[in-house]
């Protein structure tokens, strides 16, 4: 039996299935990329999760996987030459997972790295913006006065919803007949924009029409279905 002792977030969070993937989470958008992908890929795991509420993210033991402090993080007991591996940023661990496994990312060089740029391009603007938004709209910055901070996200919020609609249009996911991470990274915080925090309205969400296709195909999905509920809040 693989022995992940030597890991100190085991301590906090012990492994009962030590040969599988360790997932150290939370049902966030960010969280449930990584709990989807592996749902899809089919590939054991175990969900550990990671409570704000008690800060168990800036624990001494998570930090020691992650010194970010931030969820998704994993331990892959079967990493690269049969190595334990630890990784956290969901977006790494996306390109790890399909890369381990040579799913949900094309074969060819020119598709792989146009995959990776619509990952990228979830990382670098649809999540802060769309978590801004979130921000100054539902919870304390909603209490601000001044409301151009929140206007200045709902702008730029409209603005990548109109960059990821022209790139539906006429596809069936971001790659096209291809389901890939780039679905997987983009389509939680759709889904958190118009659900969690209640912005569908003030993003005018409603003349996404391709966005909306494409959202209601990924949540349909079995494996995104159970994702997005793992790790379960107790």
């Amino acid at each position: 039996m693989t022995d992940l002792s030597t890991f100190a977030i085991t301590r906090k969070w012990p492994a009962q299935h030590p040969d599988r993937i360790q997932l150290y989470s939370l049902p966030t958008p960010n969280g449930v990329k990584v709990s989807i992908a592996l749902e899809e890929l089919g590939l054991p795991y175990e969900p550990h999760l990671v409570s704000f509420e008690t800060n168990d993210q800036t624990s001494p033991e998570f930090l020691s996987l992650n010194p970010n402090n931030k969820i998704p993080a994993i331990l892959d007991p079967n990493g690269p030459d049969g190595q334990p591996l630890t990784l956290f940023e969901s977006g790494a661990i996306l390109v790890y997972l399909a890369s381990k496994t040579g799913q949900l990312l094309p074969q060819d060089t020119a598709g792989r790295y146009e995959t990776l740029q619509w990952v990228m391009w979830q990382m670098g603007g649809v999540g802060p913006m769309f978590g801004q938004l979130g921000f100054f709209h539902k919870f304390a910055g909603k209490d601000f006065e001044d409301k151009r901070p929140r206007d200045r996200y709902v702008a730029e919020s409209k603005r990548l919803l109109k960059v990821l609609e022209e790139r539906l249009a006429g596809r069936q996911w971001v790659m096209g007949d291809q389901y890939t991470i780039a679905d997987i990274a983009i389509l939680p915080w759709v889904r958190n924009l118009v659900g969690f925090y209640g912005a569908g309205e003030l993003v005018e969400f409603g003349q996404f029409q391709e966005v909306q296709r494409v959202l209601a195909a990924f949540v349909a999905r079995p494996a995104v279905a159970l994702g997005l509920a793992i790790p379960a809040r107790g």
